[in-house]
């Protein structure tokens, strides 16, 4: 008998530990969700804050886009803390920073103070969303390690869709409103506010899960990296044996500079300028507009506060949903015919949006639609999203993190991560006063870096899909 049940409890503790693992790896993508929450919860408080502090769409614009800057401090702060205080201490700071955020953002003086707290949020977001994926990748077993690191990008979306879920309920219980009173606040004061709730959680979630087994062998704490390694690795690992493969590692390990990045003819190494490149188009087609200005958007074609709200979530659902879709597609096609899939449409899309908002009578965001022009409008804005969703929202952290070789892997992904928060920045800061110009032509400038992203991909893009990392020059 006692041979018959062995393998079960084998079976047992394998699926245990399995299931530690995923639990550990979920708290820390919670960053993630955190990075989703906040970057899509202010398009519901968006028209709240234009009344409350009668700003234009300049000052809109920059405090909806003041937190991409923190972000981008945050993010490039984040590996220098994390290595020398360790990944869980630096999640907990996160947490406490994104805490101290939503609650001075639901209690602002001003259009200003404002602005700050977001900035801090900001900076919040940034540290976790390099900590999340750094220790997923110390912590998660080699075989699980690519689904396990796709919790990140699951993470981040479903953070967008609970955003824009709570934004309703909320408006809904103002009476429809955003400037409606809830317990003695406005309902957009709720929306940032409510922000406390998942930062309190990933605090929590933070203490129950152990250290980095690479952060403590580097710190001299072996006997936890022992514990924590037989954990995620079982019982019957040589924890010896791995922690002397860890500590080579550490000892070889090179951190790049700037300077290895430089090359007499280009600047910069060919391979960098096409991740900067990835970067940059994945902003400059507009995604983020849908996510932080939807809800202004389709109150300016005719559709009522809180449906314009419930109309996001539906968004948040199908990018969710495209998500799930690219990474189901991205070993099985590569990722080049991905990229160029979510182009063309992209493209068609926004081209169908211009075309829908060129027979918009009124200016800016307050304009009126034709009963079919708007239905145009509004199913090519959620096309829009699914197409992205499905390619280029998955496929550029996918080829980020594959493409450069390895001696300048880390130098060079900074340099195209900040690219891309520097271009996300430029497109969501300019988006109000863009719109004021003409908003049927700003969909067409989106609509033609989609376009030439494809010529992008085309020309300079090499397909990783089956290439070792030790491969990549």
């Amino acid at each position: 008998m006692s041979v018959t049940h062995q393998p079960v409890k084998a079976e047992e503790r394998s699926s245990d530990r399995l299931g530690f693992v995923v639990f550990i790896t979920a708290a820390a993508a919670l960053g993630g969700f955190l990075f989703g929450y906040d970057s899509s919860v202010i398009n519901g408080a968006v028209s709240g804050i234009q009344d409350r502090f009668a700003v234009g769409d300049g000052v809109t614009g920059l405090i909806v886009s003041s937190a991409l800057l923190g972000s981008a401090v945050g993010a490039a702060l984040a590996g220098r803390f994390a290595d020398r205080w360790g990944r869980i201490r630096v999640m907990k700071v996160a947490a406490v920073l994104f805490a101290i955020s939503a609650v001075g953002s639901m209690l602002p003086f001003g259009a200003w103070d404002l602005a700050f707290w977001r900035v801090l949020g900001g900076a919040a977001i940034g540290i976790a969303s390099v900590i999340a994926p750094t220790y997923i990748a110390e912590v998660a077993p080699t075989r699980y390690r690519g689904r396990l690191a796709s919790f990140q990008q699951a993470a981040i979306v479903l953070g967008i869709a609970i955003s824009q879920l709570v934004n309703w309920v909320l408006a809904e219980s103002a009476g429809g409103d955003t400037r409606g009173e809830l317990l003695g606040l406005e309902a957009w004061q709720w929306m940032l506010g409510v922000c406390v709730v998942p930062a309190a959680v990933y605090f929590a979630l933070a203490a129950l899960i152990p250290e980095s087994p690479r952060f403590l062998i580097a710190a001299g704490r072996l006997e936890e990296a022992r514990t924590v390694l037989r954990g995620v690795e079982g019982s019957g690992v040589d924890t010896d044996q791995r922690i002397a493969e860890i500590r080579d590692l550490i000892a070889a390990d090179h951190r790049p500079a700037f300077r290895d990045l430089l090359d007499g003819r280009y600047g910069l190494l060919p391979i960098v300028w096409v991740g900067i490149g990835l970067s940059v188009f994945q902003q400059l087609v507009g995604i983020n507009v849908i996510f932080y200005y939807s809800s202004v958007l389709w109150q300016s074609v005719g559709v009522e506060q809180s449906d314009s709200l419930l109309i996001s979530f539906v968004g948040s659902v199908i990018n969710i949903l495209g998500t799930v879709v690219a990474i189901l597609l991205v070993d099985r096609i590569g990722r080049k015919p991905l990229a160029l899939i979510g182009s063309f449409g992209m493209a068609a899309s926004l081209g169908a949006a211009a075309w829908a908002f060129a027979s918009a009578t009124g200016s800016g965001t307050d304009v009126t639609l034709p009963d079919l022009q708007g239905t145009v409008a509004l199913v090519a804005a959620n096309a829009f999203v699914l197409f992205f969703a499905m390619s280029w929202g998955v496929v550029v952290w996918v080829m980020l993190g594959e493409m450069f070789p390895n001696r300048v892997r880390a130098a060079a992904l900074s340099v195209a991560a900040s690219a891309q928060w520097i271009a996300n920045w430029a497109i969501t800061v300019s988006f109000p006063a863009l719109a004021r110009w003409n908003l049927s032509a700003t969909y067409a400038v989106y609509a033609a870096f989609a376009a030439g992203s494809a010529v992008f991909v085309v020309r300079y893009v090499r397909e990783t899909k089956g290439v070792r990392l030790e491969d990549m020059g």
